[in-house]
């Protein structure tokens, strides 16, 4: 593996002229950070995800500034090598421009973040000029939008009529005119996704959006099979880390049980005359 380098946005543009497909997953933490660190994988998100998959949360909508600062803050220092996006939540960003701008700020300035992403069509193009404007990169997430996935009948595939298909094409040009250096492209079908891939001059990052996206997101927690409430079917699972987690905790818990461990080995002792000195 070659020295890791971060990537600038230019280079992600320039991967896209090349059709080098980008790389992205979740972090959350320091640990995991520093194993994504070791990859040749080139984006972080710091995603509101971490409303359901760390904090036990129902869905995104709770999840708050403070929450993704925190956690960003671990992600970038042990990942100082990968572009790290911080995501903006739910109402971070929908009040006003000044709003977005202030709260975007934080996660580049207190955060330690590259860029950060928000969720919205073509209602939040002026948003996203706005932050950009103001100096902090964009990457612009469509489709299948989680903060507002009530609104949009739930979790389910978006743009599957002709209608809804056009209403996101014009969407992802907007927010590309607006300045995005990146769109998410999150549970759209593949024809529709390869179609805004070709229009754009910025990469798509795919989430359930077949493979003719620039690059592909995944939750880190679904891929390495550690989050089980559900699986989406665009999730493939690399690993099953929670059974073997799961299995490792309960032999801690039999051994503990029946005394085995600790054993010797994993227990210090004294030298004999030192003991001999002491009064029980």
């Amino acid at each position: 593996m070659s020295e890791k380098r971060k990537a600038s946005i230019q280079e992600f543009r320039e991967m896209k002229k090349k059709g080098k497909k980008i790389r992205m997953v979740t972090a959350y933490d320091h640990p995991t950070a520093v194993i994504v660190e070791k990859t040749e994988i080139e984006m972080i998100l710091v995603g509101d995800s971490l409303g359901m998959v760390v904090l036990g949360y129902d869905s995104t909508v709770p999840v708050t500034v403070e929450d993704i600062l925190h956690h960003t803050k671990p992600v970038v220092k042990g990942a100082p090598n990968i572009h790290i996006i911080a995501d903006m939540p739910f109402m971070s960003y929908q009040a006003s421009a000044e709003d977005a701008i202030r709260n975007a700020g934080r996660l580049i300035k207190e955060g330690g973040a590259d860029s950060i992403k928000l969720e919205g069509g073509l209602n939040y193009a002026s948003t996203v000029r706005a932050i950009v404007k103001a100096g902090v990169p964009v990457m612009a997430h469509i489709g299948l939008t989680p903060q507002t996935a009530s609104s949009l009948g739930g979790f389910k595939v978006q743009g599957k009529d002709a209608e809804r298909a056009q209403e996101l094409i014009d969407s992802v040009v907007a927010l590309e005119d607006a300045g995005a250096f990146a769109i998410v492209l999150e549970c759209i079908p593949s024809p529709l996704a390869k179609m805004i891939s070709e229009r754009l001059a910025i990469p798509t990052i795919g989430i359930g959006a077949g493979p003719y996206c620039d690059g592909q997101v995944l939750v880190t927690q679904d891929l390495l099979g550690l989050f089980d409430r559900f699986v989406p079917k665009f999730v493939k699972q690399y690993a099953q880390i929670g059974q073997l987690e799961l299995e490792a905790l309960n032999r801690y818990a039999e051994e503990v049980a029946s005394g085995e461990f600790p054993g010797k080995a994993h227990s210090y002792t004294m030298k004999e005359e030192e003991l001999r000195k002491l009064r029980p």
